[in-house]
């Protein structure tokens, strides 16, 4: 029998030291709160910067005027959806699945480049809850503080800042409600109604829907979302690789951690760089601990970056003890940044932009569609004729008034009943009943191949195939 000795390795988790970051151990449980603790620094910067300008542009967009009407106006109503000067029906609709498509390329391009970058800087559930700490922090106090005051007894004066945040997270979420839902309806109307009382049924409950998803997402959930319901964290492991930049820690720099004077020599103590402040898990907005190593919980914000160049500016160490890094790079190896699989998606990304722009070129400033009569195929009139009647469906889907000429080819000398001139509005369809007659001894058979033409006084031409129908 063999004498060879199987490796064991000890994979008991190790006891987790009390975290101060909330009322219990227990980061997945979601009735522990965290107390996010207010960071300051180059990341926090750049992510307030990016979080301003998008809620800055997600506000402003549905109020900038175009003609007679919102820029951006979605109509769902009408089936129109306007952006700018061009106006899309349901028909043109594969833009958006095309839309879709580059943004999951995009989003799979920078998550293998940059890892969660999108999360901690662009998301909007990290937008809308920072700014939501902000407000808890100037009317309660601290992180430290508001854990204090939350541990003890509810004062008065305490239950007044805690009414005014409410009152002001709710504000917020009211109007992040109107704002959405403004962009489906006229909104200048929508903020009129609401405020006189006058809104519709399922307007107002759209604004109140999306208030209250607001309020429980940015004001309760918070971190819940990331960890227990964002799809996005699940399946981001896919993505990334050993050359994926994320917020790392530098262990070989910082172990072992431990407090010292702030004019003592690390090495004679022993020690590495980390002084184990423990600030970089109270800036976390999702609660963990970055020297534990990769988490898919880590939404790349920086917090912990910016918290922890601070202590080692202060201790006179050098930065970057806790930076965006590779697990190449903290492993001592070089980190390949032009890998096949960032090629594969950017250019990928590259010919789905491409698509996306060629279809956007392609669609046609009026639309055609041809209906048949299916009551009656077809029947002989007063003159002899045999005539087949239509329905012919003309879409304006640009902003000014147009007038089309309508005409058939492939059915030669037939006699057309309707209007072949005709004036239609801005996003207007035009329902327009006509029949095409023609003696039966010029039917070269049963049932012809014929084509509705639709131009107007400029270059544009649509042709739409239809049948004419002699006999069964």
């Amino acid at each position: 029998m063999s004498q060879d000795k199987i490796d064991i390795k000890d994979v008991t988790p190790k006891p987790k030291r009390k975290n101060i970051h909330k009322n219990s151990g227990d980061r997945f449980n979601p009735s522990n709160r965290i107390y996010v603790r207010e960071s300051k620094g180059t990341y926090q910067k750049l992510r307030r910067y990016g979080g301003w300008f998008l809620l800055v542009l997600f506000a402003g967009l549905p109020w900038i005027p175009f003609g007679d009407r919102q820029a951006i106006l979605l109509d769902i109503g009408h089936q129109q959806f306007n952006f700018f000067g061009t106006t899309l029906y349901p028909q043109d609709l594969t833009l958006l699945a095309l839309l879709f498509v580059v943004a999951a390329f995009a989003l799979f391009f920078i998550t293998t480049f940059l890892g969660r970058v999108w999360c901690g800087y662009l998301c909007p559930q990290t937008v809308w809850t920072f700014m939501y700490i902000w407000f808890e922090e100037k009317l309660e106090g601290s992180a430290n503080k508001r854990r204090k005051q939350d541990a003890g007894k509810l004062t008065p004066n305490l239950a007044l800042r805690k009414t005014l945040k409410h009152i002001a997270w709710w504000a917020i979420a009211l109007i992040t409600g109107l704002t959405f839902v403004g962009y489906f309806v006229p909104i200048r109307d929508l903020f009129i109604n609401f405020f006189t009382l006058e809104a519709e049924f399922w307007p107002l409950f759209w604004v109140l829907f999306f208030a209250l998803c607001t309020y429980g997402n940015a004001g309760w959930m918070r971190s819940i979302m990331c960890i227990h319901m964002c799809p996005y964290a699940r399946f981001q492991s896919a993505m990334f690789d050993k050359d994926t930049f994320i917020v790392g820690y530098n262990t070989q720099r910082g172990e072992p951690r431990g407090p010292r004077p702030r004019k003592a020599d690390p090495k004679s103590l022993g020690l590495g760089d980390c002084i184990d402040c423990d600030l970089c898990v109270q800036v976390c907005p999702t609660g963990i601990d970055i020297r534990d190593g990769l988490q898919y919980e880590c939404i790349n914000c920086g917090a912990c970056i910016d918290a922890c160049d601070t202590t080692m500016e202060r201790m006179g160490y050098e930065k970057g003890l806790i930076s965006y890094t590779t697990e190449h790079q903290l492993s001592g190896k070089k980190t390949n940044v032009l890998r096949p699989k960032l090629l594969g998606y950017g250019a990928v990304l590259v010919v789905m932009i491409a698509l996306f722009f060629t279809q956007v070129a392609s669609v046609d400033p009026a639309g055609l569609s041809v209906l048949r009569d299916r009551n009656q195929l077809f029947r002989t009139n007063n003159a002899g004729e045999i005539e087949n009647t239509y329905t012919l469906k003309v879409i304006n889907k640009t902003q000014q008034v147009q007038h089309y000429q309508l005409s058939v080819s492939g059915l030669a000398d037939a006699s057309w009943y309707g209007k072949q001139t005709v004036q239609v509005q801005p996003g207007e369809v035009l329902n327009l009943p006509m029949s095409l007659g023609i003696d039966p001894q010029k039917l070269p058979s049963a049932v012809t191949k014929i084509q509705f033409i639709l131009s107007d006084n400029q270059d544009f031409t649509m042709m739409v195939e239809s049948r004419f129908i002699k006999k069964l």
